[in-house]
């Protein structure tokens, strides 16, 4: 086993751990009730409109499939 001079494993402190993560977490910037309700509704709008984009996308593709082969009447 080779080790190094001058090495320190660091030992396991749960409460210290513990410690570090609550302090961390106080240094959060946390959204706001408004910034987080403003954010979701653009995730849901983006979403369905993506949605509809491939609808009609592949509406498209399967009305091209349909005239090109005859299939699917």
């Amino acid at each position: 086993m080779s080790s190094v001079k001058g090495a320190v494993l660091a030992k396991f402190d749960p409460a210290g751990f513990v410690r570090e993560v609550r302090q961390e977490v106080a240094r959060v910037t946390w959204p706001t009730r408004k910034e987080t309700l403003v954010t979701t509704g653009l995730v849901l709008a983006l979403s369905a409109l993506a949605a509809l984009f491939f609808m009609l996308v592949d509406w498209i593709i399967s009305g091209a499939m349909r005239l090109l082969f005859g299939l699917g009447v």
